[in-house]
């Protein structure tokens, strides 16, 4: 019989052949990758392989990529700013999740990631992602963005908070499943004490920041949830919902790397900061901060 996709403690217990004491030991910790529902652990098996394969090889197990990879979110000036600063990182940008998975499995150079941890009231907590095994993992903050609902210019449904989505008739785009803006939905949906499944969400979801800001401007769907950028650049209405931290992950040796300098010496600059002023919904000011140092 195949297992679940997410394991409980008893599971995921016998899956590594431990006591539950140890898995809680190792949750205390923040060494293996797990989630929290309702006070309930739960165990993503696919994370708890690369985490067992990361485990046991050692950091050096895993190699670095043969060519520079960006992985994870996607965001507009982050890949602006990949390209003119001449870092010469290849972008593969299909979520925060996937992002997480691609650089434990040393896929990738550097993740782009933005999830929101509704119980901790954080953004990108390397336990709860199941980064806590890298012990040479470093998070650097690039920017704080504006998160919010995107609506048409003339908002017809007269949308003025997150409330108004369950209105009759109204078409809720929304974004991959693992991408990071995802949980925050899930999250704001909670704390409204609103129910995800009485909404009407749009027939497809968006892969991007761009895609579902497009959605709304073609029609398909009346509001998402996304960046001020992304609105701005559709030309549609922006209604401020939270603030978010958005963070590049890395193995520590990777810091060092050319591509990864090229491209955080470019954000210094007084081109980029313009740049980020001219997308909208950008806070740069914590830009290069080292934010978790494993």
């Amino acid at each position: 019989m195949p297992l679940p996709t997410y394991l409980t403690t008893a599971e995921v217990a016998g899956y590594l052949r431990l006591k539950e004491r140890k898995v809680y030991d190792l949750v205390s910790q923040g060494m293996i990758p797990c989630v929290r529902i309702t006070g309930k652990l739960l165990f993503p098996r696919q994370r708890i392989d690369l985490w067992l394969m990361n485990h046991l090889e050692g950091d050096d197990g895993v190699g670095a990529p043969t060519q520079p990879v960006l992985v994870g979110s996607q965001d507009p000036l982050l890949e602006w700013a990949a390209k003119e600063s001449g870092a010469e990182l290849a972008l593969l940008c299909q979520g925060s999740g996937d992002g997480v998975q691609r650089l434990i499995a040393g896929r990738a150079m550097v993740a782009g990631m933005h999830i929101w941890h509704g119980e901790s009231q954080r953004y990108n907590d390397p336990a709860m992602l199941g980064l806590g095994g890298m012990r040479d993992l470093v998070l650097i903050r690039w920017v704080k963005r504006t998160q919010g609902l995107l609506v048409a210019g003339d908002n017809p449904y007269r949308i003025a908070g997150l409330d108004d989505l369950a209105r009759p008739g109204v078409r809720v785009a929304h974004r991959q499943p693992d991408a990071g803006v995802t949980h925050l939905v899930h999250s704001l949906l909670v704390r409204h004490g609103m129910d995800a499944r009485t909404l009407r969400w749009a027939d497809h979801p968006s892969l991007s920041e761009d895609d579902l800001a497009l959605s709304i401007r073609q029609g398909e769907a009346d509001v998402g949830v996304g960046i001020e950028a992304a609105a701005r650049r559709q030309g549609l209405a922006f209604i401020p919902l939270q603030q978010e931290h958005f963070d590049l992950a890395m193995r520590r040796r990777h810091y060092f790397e050319p591509a990864l300098q090229r491209l955080l010496a470019f954000a210094r600059s007084e081109r980029f900061v313009r740049r980020a002023e001219a997308l909208g919904g950008y806070d740069v000011s914590e830009l290069g901060e080292v934010v978790y140092n494993a």
